[in-house]
Order: structure tokens, then C-alpha cells, then sequence
């Protein structure tokens, strides 16, 4: 087994049970695939026959490229005295925990950020990572779309919105929940609502005229786009949803 070419995992929790579910789909070899013994590591060898290591050190000795995927307070403890080769890629994918501390506990590594959703299973994360490190940026690929960052300060905002995925979920539930109540069949309902987003996304993704004026297309006088979004704001929707994002950005920086 060509250890360069390995993948090594410490802390096979959900997050990390999604990048390995798209790095198989995407084709990537079982074999390339080494996990850290706890959490859901020996579930996902039965299921994938991916490798298990012997311990945190193992999966550091075996591997070229080392993904960290545990709580973040627990981040700077779980990767110190590992035996990290000089140059060797330790890539964190623990919100909130900056490079230079996570430097400090492997100094002997090369520390990069990202921060994928749960969607790299289906190979559809936009996954944020700085530095934009060559290799990592190829790993990141075959879970979705990289998005790489200028500079670490940039991190945190950015990361706000692995938490706008979740808040994203629960408003496509409640719009299909409502329809369904409304009668429309539960199936169509959901797919509906999931559609309804996806299409919004690309649109805003894909289309290169300003937001507002996308949004202005929509909400002619009168029409029905227009009600709801003045509901919204009578509501003071974009209000809370602005005041969750600073939430969230100061959990993210500690404060």
C-alpha cells in the first residue's frame, strides 16, 4: 500500500462518515481509506472495507494525508505526539480551531482548513479549505465543489454557513410539511420543496446579474412573491436570520 496515497482518519463521527461515503462513490479505493479504531471507524470497515488502524499515531504513520474530524475542543489534544512527518498534511476539519493551534501540537505538519457538509456523501459539498493546498484541493473534489479562501480570517464567517445548511433543511421541511397538510401527496411535497432550493441556488450561483435584481425579477407588484417576502419581513424573518449568523459567527470565535 502506497502510504502517500492514503487517506488517514482521526474521529470517525457523522461528518467524517459523509466524506468517506462520497470518496467511495466518487471511486476512490477502500484500500486508500485508513480510520482511527473509535467511533464509527470498525462500522465503517465492515461496510466499506476500509482500513482500521491500531491507534491515532498508526493512522500517522500510514498515511500521506491525515483528515481530523473530532470535536474541536478535543482538536490540539488529538493530534500532538502522533510522530507527524515534516510536510505531512494534517487537514482540520474542526470548526472554530485556528491553523496556529492546531500548528502548535504538530509542528512537524503542514495544517490546512476545510470545512465540508454532510452533502460530501452524495459528492455535493461545497467544501471551504484554506490553504488551497494541490492535493487536498483534489481530495475535496471528489465530494463536491472546493471553495478556497483567501485568507484564514475569512474562515470563520465562511463557516457560518455549514450552519445555514442545516437552517436551509428545516425550511424545505416546514415548506413540504405545509403542503402536505394543504394535500398535496408527501412524496411530490418533499421533492417539491427540495427542487424549489436547488433551483433558487442556481440561480443565485449561476446567474450574473446583482441578487437584488434576480429577487426584483421576482417579486413583481402585486404578485405573490412579493406578499410573502413583505409577510416575511413583517415577521421579521431576514431580521433573525441575520441575528442567527452573528450567533453562530460568535460561537465560532469564541465569544
Amino acid at each position: 500500500m502506497d502510504r502517500d496515497m492514503t487517506l488517514g482518519i482521526i474521529g470517525v463521527g457523522h461528518l467524517a462518515v459523509a466524506v468517506i461515503e462520497g470518496l467511495i462513490a466518487s471511486g476512490m479505493a477502500p484500500g486508500d481509506i485508513l480510520l482511527a479504531p473509535r467511533g464509527k471507524g470498525p462500522a465503517m470497515a465492515d461496510r466499506f472495507g476500509v482500513r482500521l488502524a491500531a491507534d491515532n499515531a498508526a493512522v500517522v504513520a500510514e498515511s500521506g494525508i491525515v483528515l481530523l474530524a473530532v470535536r474541536p475542543g478535543a482538536a490540539a489534544d488529538a493530534v500532538a505526539d502522533l510522530g507527524w512527518r515534516p510536510g505531512q498534511r494534517l487537514v482540520s476539519a474542526c470548526a472554530g480551531v485556528p491553523i496556529e493551534a492546531l500548528q502548535r501540537a504538530a509542528p512537524e505538519a503542514e495544517v490546512v482548513r476545510v470545512m465540508p457538509l454532510t452533502a460530501a456523501s452524495i459528492g455535493a459539498s461545497p467544501t471551504l479549505v484554506f490553504p488551497a493546498d494541490p492535493d487536498v484541493v483534489a481530495l475535496l473534489e471528489r465530494v463536491g465543489s472546493p471553495v478556497p479562501l483567501r485568507r484564514e480570517d475569512d474562515f470563520e464567517v465562511a463557516t457560518v454557513h455549514a450552519a445555514v445548511y442545516g437552517w436551509a433543511q428545516a425550511l424545505i421541511a416546514t415548506g413540504a410539511k405545509w403542503s402536505a397538510a394543504q394535500g398535496l401527496d408527501e412524496a411530490t411535497a418533499r421533492r417539491l420543496a427540495a427542487r424549489t432550493f436547488v433551483a433558487a441556488g442556481r440561480m443565485i450561483a449561476e446567474q450574473p446579474a446583482p441578487m437584488d435584481d434576480l429577487i426584483a425579477a421576482l417579486a413583481t407588484p402585486g404578485g405573490i412573491t412579493e406578499a410573502g417576502l413583505r409577510s416575511l419581513e413583517r415577521s421579521g424573518v431576514p431580521a433573525g436570520w441575520e441575528e442567527a449568523c452573528d450567533v453562530v459567527l460568535g460561537r465560532l470565535k469564541g465569544s
